[in-house]
């Protein structure tokens, strides 16, 4: 088998998104593809499964044997897979978006080793911008350095969150919105987690929060990390649970405003 870099890996992992991103494309604006829910709230389209497999054989012929985790083909083993390597994939993260026409749409794919996340890309082709990342090799946009802003305030802080779909759970997330309405500059809802990490990562958002799964995060979360955003949750992470997999309340942010953040919303049962 062969041993990559984690170069190596960053630069398969880009290609492969990238590929899935012309997929992507294609399908809408040939817009011939359907669409149902998924446990009845959830939208999900033939687009998402075509992309998801196509990503599954690719990681499968250049890295046979790794466990993969994605939302279309593998949700149920979510928290519960234990690899040595793991790759954390969302062929569409923002499907609603995708059917919709809009453009914040992204393909995003991590990897986790010993349950660390090492590898993330995160491709918006609808936006022409591809965010990768590795452990100790800084974070890109489009081959670009990125940094998060410089945000030292709350009043300063543009804050990025989402809902879920679950409408009576979307209630108890009001109190939390309102303070962020209240304490910080304003409020982005994208509707797409990892261009929402990405965006925290290269000084566009100032903080991002929310709980998500774990296809969702992975991959910005490293992108985010090695920006130099600071990282981290707003809850304790379970026993057993690889902290870099866990998706409860996540916090996001430019590094002078995270201590800030967290407290103003552990402020909010």
């Amino acid at each position: 088998m062969t041993a990559y870099t984690l170069e190596e890996r960053l630069a398969l992992a880009v290609r492969i998104a990238e590929e899935a991103g012309d997929m992507i494309r294609r399908a809408r604006e040939q817009q011939d593809f359907s669409q149902r829910l998924k446990a009845g709230i959830e939208l999900v389209t033939d687009v998402d499964v075509a992309v998801d497999t196509l990503i599954s054989q690719r990681l499968e012929e250049h890295f046979p044997g790794e466990a993969r985790l994605s939302e279309e083909l593998s949700p149920e083993r979510a928290l519960h897979t234990p690899a040595e390597q793991l790759w954390v994939v969302d062929p569409i993260d923002g499907t609603v978006n995708f059917a919709q026409g809009l453009r914040h749409v992204a393909v995003s794919i991590g990897w986790i080793e010993n349950g660390i996340a090492k590898v993330g890309v995160v491709h918006a082709p609808f936006l022409g911008d591809t965010f990768s990342a590795a452990q100790g090799l800084g974070a890109y946009c489009n081959q670009q350095p990125i940094k998060p802003s410089d945000a030292d305030t709350l009043e300063s802080t543009l804050v990025a969150t989402g809902f879920p779909y679950d409408k009576q759970a979307r209630k108890q997330l009001l109190p939390r919105l309102e303070a962020v309405l209240v304490n910080c500059q304003d409020v982005r809802r994208n509707g797409a987690a990892a261009i929402d990490l990405c965006d925290v990562a290269c000084g566009r958002l100032d903080a991002y929060y929310e709980s998500v799964s774990p296809w969702d995060f992975v991959a910005g979360w490293v992108i985010a990390r090695e920006a130099g955003a600071k990282v981290g949750h707003l809850t304790e992470v379970p026993d057993g649970v690889p902290v870099d997999l866990y998706p409860e309340q996540l916090l996001v942010t430019t590094p002078k405003v995270y201590d800030a953040m967290a407290s103003l919303l552990k402020s909010i049962d």
